[in-house]
């Protein structure tokens, strides 16, 4: 259940992709750490758009299409500041913009909005990297 970023790179220049980007670089691990959460079942809040421009939740969104996850969508206003990106332009870090702490943090709110607790969350986790 590992995704590779030559996958996603093919992806997003291969497929027709509805919402746009407002961001030129996004962080592979992060949308592989979700798209592994949203393989193995757990649910994710909506991600903030404004007329077809993210505004927030690009790392979900991306996930959400390589997992076939069905990801709710909250209308937003956009300021003045967004610019709209095309997929194929995106550049995807590798190095990690995440620390061990925040991953942490991230993992217990993921489990309290999961209504599980820390340990079940990440004992779903690693039985779910082992399929």
């Amino acid at each position: 259940m590992s995704l590779q970023k030559e996958v996603l790179i093919e992806y997003l220049r291969n497929n027709k992709i509805q919402l746009i980007p407002s961001h030129e670089k996004l962080c592979f691990p992060i949308i592989e750490r979700i798209f592994k959460k949203m393989s193995i079942g757990l649910k994710f809040s909506s991600i903030r758009v404004s007329d077809q421009l993210i505004i927030d939740g690009h790392h979900r969104y991306l996930a959400s299409l390589l997992a076939s996850y069905s990801l709710e969508q909250t209308d937003c206003i956009k300021s003045s500041t967004k610019t709209a990106f095309k997929w194929e332009s995106i550049e995807l870090v590798d190095m990690d913009w995440d620390t061990e702490a925040k991953i942490e943090m991230l993992n217990r709110e993921d489990a309290k909005y999961n209504d599980m607790t820390f340990e079940e969350l990440l004992k779903k986790l690693k039985n779910g990297l082992n399929k």
